[in-house]
């Protein structure tokens, strides 16, 4: 990239956000990404006017088209264009340019153009955020730990709500609203989980008894996503701990935001800079 100056020159603005133009450029692109999602807010009133409409359509049309050459720039500059394009934030860029282009053939996917608000995720990194980023990578880990488990059980769950759905459509039948299997399953994960909408509701005793039970059943449920997630997060939150080490005594434990060995008393890495990754379960 060294030996081509524009592609240095755009890489650093574009990517970099240690010189005024980089920084410049993410906050006129987060002030863009707004700008964009209020006119996809407005064009959805009902009450606006169609000749706004028509001014507000065009507005949309400007901002994608800005989008996506912002994203062809980003892949012209990047030193790996195929890396860039398969991270997080380049998927989030292709996402966000996409629906305006599928509404030619799917008029109302163009609201779906609010994913652009993940974007603006990158102002953590602009106001130099990193340590909030940091913490929300623990979430993630954490979730992406636990996914394994978090299966089996909703796994469960789905044979539970199908049992219960293809019980209460026996018992109940299509004159008192459990019109198929598939709709009782509906009424099943309502049920399950709490929320009853109360569009379909057991009329006979028994049909009753079986929604009590699936009703205390699904209080009992939620506890269980709930204690796996919480228990990788604690075990996340004290390898990341363990992770920040003192360059002086190479004691560890420190938080992830101190600044001070808590030991000897020398000065850490800054926590915008440290690189911390999970600690490699054993096998």
């Amino acid at each position: 990239m060294k030996s081509d100056p524009l592609k240095h020159h755009l890489y650093v603005i574009i990517f970099g956000t240690h010189t005024k133009a980089g920084r410049r450029f993410d906050l006129a692109l987060i002030v863009a990404i707004f700008a964009s999602l209020i006119v996809l807010l407005l064009e959805s009133l009902p009450s606006v006017p169609q000749e706004w409409k028509s001014t507000l359509r065009v507005l949309e049309y400007s901002f994608t088209a800005l989008f996506t050459l912002e994203y062809l720039v980003r892949l012209y500059c990047s030193p790996k264009p195929l890396a860039y394009a398969k991270s997080f934030y380049g998927v989030i860029d292709l996402l966000a340019i996409l629906p305006t282009y599928l509404a030619f053939f799917f008029p109302s996917a163009t609201f779906m153009g609010v994913i652009r608000l993940l974007r603006v995720m990158r102002i953590f990194r602009i106001l130099k955020l990193v340590r909030y980023l940091q913490d929300s990578n623990i979430l993630l880990r954490s979730l992406l730990t636990s996914r394994r488990k978090i299966f089996i059980f909703f796994s469960n769950v789905a044979i539970l709500v199908t049992i219960f759905g293809a019980l209460i459509y026996v018992i109940e039948g299509p004159e008192n609203g459990f019109t198929s299997i598939p709709m009782s399953i509906y009424w099943a994960i309502v049920t399950i989980t709490t929320v009853g909408y109360g569009d379909l509701v057991p009329q006979t005793g028994l049909g009753k008894t079986i929604a009590a039970i699936t009703m205390l059943l699904g209080y009992s449920i939620i506890a269980v996503p709930t204690g796996i997630i919480t228990a990788e997060i604690n075990q996340e939150m004290k390898s990341h701990k363990t992770l920040v080490k003192c360059p002086n005594c190479s004691k560890s434990g420190h938080e992830s935001d101190a600044l001070y060995c808590k030991h000897c008393g020398s000065e850490l890495a800054d926590p915008d800079k440290r690189v911390t990754a999970p600690v490699q379960e054993e096998v």
